[in-house]
């Protein structure tokens, strides 16, 4: 699986072992290309397989493309005399349950230990990460989603489930994270993030789902602007930290509409995408997504766009002369959308790309918008903030700022979806805006 030209970067979890207990359900067929997938970040899999799981996928499988014995029995004399089940649950830096079914979480809320998969979950000492599966009824069932209060007070931590159709038929969330999701939280879990250049006391958590049943609207990436059907105005937005945003709100359980311009990155799995083009079309996409309890306006909107845009190309005709482009303001999204009435957002979050003087005009920007937060960082060509995968930002609002580290875009996305999780707690419970 090693590469000879691999790097720290390439293989961000080399090391690492993981403990991936398989549940019973049709998404364990998601759990060789996962398997495949940490292997290649560098970390090793002892994949350990239910009975239901069995049904689903088999123990050679798992074996063959680990490299390492599938465990299915609790009582394994050999491993037993050694006491094999306890040194297996710590052995491990991190235990994945994958797929995390509805009768599997409950076991694990209850602290059962009827077979090996909850023998070595009530057994470790290690952290747990679950990524659930099952039929949206089940989901969304007081008893389901009682176990999953009682699994994150119990320090258990959740990636997923996505919202989508399933194998029954019927559509909503109870889709297994995909694997690049399940992977991502690996890495957050184990501090072992891509590209690895945080300190330990950088490392964020990976987020419970605290905002399961809330709708936020995320704005990413540049707006292109036609000057003719060829040519068009823009900026160096690659659209990489509101991407990120929206996937660390979407692990937290929101529903995300991600309204996104032409951007380098690809949107992220398990969100409502509305890909547009021009800042006149994401205004119109926001409107319809209304209403949602947040809007992050994280997108590089273009000021302004030609009025005078031409059907066909503009081309030279010896003369010298240059066509002249009228420029016309382009509606102001994040302005409007903190203005609004009844259909205002609870929280809304703006950003400020300077280039010089950032805290002085993100917070002029702040006021001058009215919108709750605005998140400013330098852009400046000589911090290769713009397109790059690291951002140094501050969170400004009426409390004050507060300048956070330069971290990975992904890193910045999980702190503000938490602060985002908190300022919606808040409000919820009638309490005043929590301070930054």
């Amino acid at each position: 699986m090693c590469r000879a030209n691999d790097t720290a970067e390439d293989r961000p979890m080399q090391g690492s072992r993981i403990l991936l207990i398989v549940g019973g359900g049709i998404a364990a067929f998601k759990i060789p290309e996962l398997i495949r997938m940490i292997r290649r970040d560098g970390g090793s899999v002892v994949p350990v397989l239910t009975r239901a799981g069995a049904e689903f996928v088999t123990p050679l499988t798992l074996s063959a493309l680990a490299e390492a014995p599938c465990h299915t029995e609790l009582f394994d004399l050999t491993r037993e005399s050694e006491m094999g089940h306890i040194q297996l649950s710590r052995a491990a830096d991190l235990v994945v349950v994958a797929p995390a079914t509805a009768n599997l979480l409950g076991r694990m809320a209850a602290g059962m230990a009827d077979d090996l998969a909850t023998t070595l979950l009530l057994a470790t000492d290690k952290p747990v990460l679950a990524a659930p599966a099952m039929n949206v009824r089940m989901w969304q069932h007081p008893a389901t989603q009682r176990n999953i209060d009682t699994l994150e007070n119990d320090g258990i931590r959740l990636i997923g489930p996505d919202e989508g159709d399933m194998a029954c038929g019927e559509y909503g969330p109870g889709r297994m994270a995909e694997p690049e999701a399940i992977l991502g939280a690996i890495r957050a879990a184990l501090g072992r993030e891509r590209p690895l250049r945080l300190p330990p006391e950088a490392v964020v958590s990976l987020p419970s789902r605290r905002l399961s049943g809330r709708h936020v609207i995320v704005t990413s990436g540049p707006t292109h602007e036609p000057i003719d059907p060829v040519r068009y105005i823009a900026n160096r937005s690659s659209g990489a930290q509101g991407t990120a945003i929206a996937a660390a709100l979407r692990d937290l359980g929101a529903r995300v509409s991600f309204v996104t311009g032409p951007a380098e990155v690809p949107p992220p799995e398990g969100v409502e995408v509305i890909a547009v083009e021009t800042a006149r079309a994401m205004r119109d996409a926001v409107e319809a997504a209304l209403p949602a309890d947040a809007a992050v306006m994280a997108a590089a909107v273009a000021d302004w766009h030609v009025a005078n845009a031409r059907a066909g190309k503009i081309k030279k005709d010896g003369s010298g002369r240059l066509p002249e482009l009228q420029f016309a303001e382009n509606p102001d999204i994040l302005a409007w959308i903190s203005q609004l009435g009844r259909d205002r957002p609870s929280l809304v979050v703006g950003f400020a790309a300077e280039t010089d003087d950032v805290l002085e005009n993100a917070t002029r920007k702040r006021k001058r918008k009215g919108c709750d937060w605005i998140v400013a960082n330098d852009v400046s060509p000589a911090t290769g903030i713009m397109g790059g995968t690291e951002n140094a930002v501050t969170l400004i609002s009426e409390a004050g700022a507060e300048s956070w580290p330069r971290l990975s875009k992904q890193e910045v996305a999980l702190r503000l979806a938490e602060r985002i999780a908190g300022a919606l707690d808040h409000a919820q419970d009638g309490m005043p805006e929590e301070r930054i």
